[in-house]
């Protein structure tokens, strides 16, 4: 043991040498692949900023007047998305900063992809009705290949070789299916021309529904976020938080999960986020007493939650609804039990963690006054009141994110330092493109996949042996499904992870044992989103780690142990889909809301080991297993976890107190 511990000092003290002189912008980019484009762009930042702004504008046209032909929409999308990644992203990570304007082959890759990109527009018509008749031409093969190899290599620049990877293997699954011996699994494999072809050229694939909705819906709502975060409203979000919980027991560490909450209202990464808010709370959770491996993991673990906070989920939430034919306003209002149950949770674990270590609260004076705080920059939530109110009275996502960024633009007017000027605006816009180029090269990796599976028929042959391994127990299939989806999150973006999963795993929940269409798509879509805090690859806690200048591993494993109640939560909507307000019933959903608060209560206790006084093992052991029955639906289980909690209260309550030495709070 002593040599475990001094094993993990020595790499907190490595990672402290190696952090200590980087930037919040440095760290950031060192474990978000997203944020290594390039800054020195020389005399090509003029081409860059045309082509950012273009497409940002050309989103907001089609969001206006409506989409395109999904052929048409497609390929403007992605092909001038594919010309910017060439010209932002360098070859290699690391580069980004060291070369100065963009090297002469990647302004060809450039120019070749806005020609492949744009040439399923030009010769739209002759695709659509000439070749379907007398078949593909050279030229096409031609494209159709080059179009997949840039789709791979600009995934592999912006979000990282994983997803090139699985993209990769599926293709040659494609190819050489017809060599697995494995009756299972074996297909009659396909031609490279007829396979790039579908892929490239038709629907079937690249274009199929990832970059349908992420050429419609996403796009907006991602510059939505740019919008809104231009009118303070990260700051704003800060100071609530601090309003609302800092007087409290651990007040700064819940003031850090509440502000994490109001983000991920805005913002679907999960390193971002993170880095973006940490950045400010992780030096104040350390001022206040916490170790910097909780203060990282528990801004890390609220953070992660982002992408389940309505009304902006992660990107692949849009791409459920078109999955499950279910509106995205129905998703957004199914999705906020669980996700107050998710914070509530990590709420739940620091709260108990700062009464275990004795951190109090910050002296009220020193704490912005949320009614002031209100009268003078509430108007900073209109947008997301109308976003709200738009998507719940019918109308489109589009047209719903539309009048939300004419609303930010408004509301960034009532303030001088916020008020955007001509350059501000063209900023604004450049960067909109810019923060979706990630998501536009997953959506596309993803659409390889995608097409793979359905015309090799691979996702019911998957589907097939995850009920086979689960032996038709609808508990350890759901398991194996979780640990698939957490394996896929380790090197894949949630996107892509979410489209892989809905497409080969939830398949076996909904035909194999006959889970809602909805809770098994939000079963695969939670744990691809929790990837990112659970070790041994958790790119959420590595940068709040670095942040705090922790130990990365630490930081994930206690991440883990706060954030404890997302890995239950989605098997808690599978067993009782009332928590998904499907088939509800006002009384029983309310009494299962309520049960599963307090069995979080118990599963945080026993996580944290503390309840009103510090735990021995076996009251740990009993905590847990309370807590697992109170979120059962079954009332038996609810009533002997009832029994069991008031039973550890009863004898806690018997114990005396211990004499706890509260850190000492500072907020400067």
């Amino acid at each position: 043991m002593k040599w475990w511990k001094n094993k993990e000092m020595s790499d907190s003290n490595k990672l402290t040498q190696q952090d200590e002189k980087l930037t919040t912008e440095e760290i950031l980019e060192k474990y978000d692949r997203e944020s290594t484009y390039r800054r020195n762009l020389g005399k090509w930042k003029w081409v860059v900023l045309i082509l950012a702004v273009g497409l940002t504008i050309f989103h907001l046209f089609t969001g206006y007047r409506g989409a395109f032909e999904a052929r048409i929409q497609g390929p403007i999308h992605l092909g001038t998305a594919l010309g910017l990644i060439f010209l932002l992203y360098p070859v290699k990570k690391g580069l980004h900063r060291k070369q100065k304007g963009i090297p002469w082959y990647d302004v060809v890759l450039a120019i070749i992809s806005l020609g492949v990109g744009y040439y399923n527009v030009i010769f739209y018509e002759e695709l659509v009705t000439e070749r379907i008749v007398f078949g593909y031409t050279t030229p096409d093969f031609i494209v159709a290949t080059l179009g997949v190899l840039l789709v791979l290599e600009a995934a592999r620049r912006c979000v990282g070789l994983p997803i090139v990877i699985v993209s990769s293997v599926a293709i040659l699954y494609a190819l050489y299916g017809n060599l697995i011996p494995t009756k299972l699994f074996a297909h009659r494999g396909f031609s490279w021309d007829t396979l790039v072809t579908d892929l490239y050229l038709t629907t079937k694939g690249i274009y199929s529904t990832p970059i349908q909705v992420s050429s419609t819906f996403i796009f907006l709502f991602l510059f939505f976020g740019v919008m809104l975060i231009r009118t303070g409203v990260g700051q704003f979000f800060n100071d609530i938080a601090f309003a609302i919980t800092g007087r409290f027991t651990g007040g700064q560490a819940k003031a850090a999960v509440v502000a994490s909450a109001l983000q991920g209202m805005v913002s679907g990464s999960s390193v971002a986020n993170t880095v973006g808010s940490g950045s400010f709370t992780i030096p104040m959770m350390k001022k206040a007493g916490y170790k910097p491996e909780f203060a990282a993991a528990a801004e890390a673990s609220a953070s992660t939650g982002g992408q389940i906070m309505p009304p902006i989920m992660g990107a692949a939430a849009f791409i459920m609804a078109s999955y499950t034919n279910i509106p995205y306003s129905q998703i957004m209002i199914i999705a906020i039990i669980p996700a107050i149950l998710y914070f509530l949770g990590v709420f739940l674990g620091v709260h108990f963690e700062s009464k275990k270590i004795g951190i109090v609260g910050a002296p009220k004076e020193t704490l912005p006054k949320a009614k002031k705080l209100m009268l003078e920059r509430g108007y900073l939530l209109l947008p997301l009141i109308v976003i709200f109110y738009t998507l719940l009275t019918g109308k489109t996502p589009m047209r719903a994110a539309l009048l939300a960024i004419l609303v930010s633009f408004l509301v960034s007017l009532v303030r001088k330092d916020t008020r955007m000027s001509l350059k501000s605006m063209v900023g604004a816009l450049e960067e909109g493109a810019r923060v979706a180029l990630p998501v536009i090269a997953a959506c596309a990796s993803a659409g390889i996949i995608v097409g793979v599976v359905v015309q090799t028929g691979l996702g019911g042959r998957i589907a097939d042996g995850i009920i086979a391994l689960g032996g038709g127990s609808l508990i350890l299939t759901l398991f194996f499904t979780m640990i698939a989806c957490l394996i896929l999150g380790m090197g894949l973006p949630t996107t892509a992870n979410y489209v892989v999963t809905a497409t080969m795993a939830a398949p076996a929940l909904i035909l194999g044992l006959d889970v809602p269409v909805l809770a098994a798509h939000m079963f695969v879509f939670y744990f691809g989103i929790v990837a990112d805090i659970t070790p041994p690859v958790c790119l959420a806690a590595y940068a709040g780690a670095g942040l705090a200048r922790a130990n990365p591993f630490s930081t994930g494993v206690t991440a883990t142990k706060l954030a404890t109640a997302a890995y239950i939560i989605p098997f808690i909507f599978v067993i009782n889909p009332q928590m998904l307000l499907i088939d509800y019933e006002i009384p029983f959903l309310t009494i299962s809301v309520i049960t599963a608060i307090i069995g979080m209560i118990g599963i945080s206790t026993a996580m944290v080991g503390f309840f009103i006084r510090r735990t021995f093992i076996w009251e740990r052991i009993i905590l847990f297993a309370a807590g697992l029955s109170l979120v059962s639906p079954s009332i038996y289980f609810g009533a002997a976890g009832v029994i069991a909690l008031l039973a550890i209260l009863f004898i806690q309550s018997r114990r005396p107190k211990e004499n706890i030495q509260s850190p000492t709070v500072s907020l400067s």
